[in-house]
C-alpha cells in the first residue's frame, strides 16, 4: 500500500472566507468545489508531508499548517493588503528559511515560508 494523498480538513461555516485566503491571496488552485467542501492545492505535482512538533521553532507556537511559497515578501504583501496581520516575522531563521505566521479566517496558525 502507498499513501497517495494527505488532505487537511478544516471545519468552517464560511467557505467563501477560505476562497479569499487560500485562493485569492495565496493563489492556490481550486481542485474541487461541491459547495459544502472546497479543496485547494496545486494543479502541478506537490510534495506530501505531515509533521509532528513540540513547537514551531524559535520557541514559537506549533503552526496548524505550513505553506511554502517562492517569495515570502510577496506573500506577506498580499496578506497585508488583504487585511491579514503577521503574528510572527517575517524573519530569517537559522535553519535556512524565511517565514512569517498569520492566522487564516478560521483562527488556524499558518506558517508561510520559503527556503533561502
Amino acid at each position: 500500500m502507498k499513501v497517495k494523498r494527505i488532505v487537511a480538513n478544516i471545519d468552517t461555516r464560511d467557505i467563501a472566507a477560505a476562497k479569499r485566503f487560500y485562493h485569492d491571496v495565496l493563489g492556490l488552485d481550486i481542485l474541487m468545489d461541491h459547495g459544502w467542501i472546497a479543496t485547494y492545492g496545486s494543479a502541478v505535482s506537490m510534495n506530501i508531508q505531515i509533521s509532528f512538533a513540540t513547537q514551531g521553532g524559535s520557541d514559537t507556537p506549533t503552526p496548524d499548517l505550513s505553506i511554502e511559497v517562492d517569495d515570502v515578501n510577496v506573500a506577506l504583501d498580499r496578506m497585508t493588503t488583504a487585511g491579514f496581520v503577521a503574528e510572527y516575522g517575517p524573519i530569517d531563521e537559522p535553519w535556512g528559511v524565511r517565514r512569517f505566521y498569520v492566522r487564516d479566517p478560521f483562527g488556524k496558525l499558518i506558517n508561510v515560508l520559503a527556503h533561502q
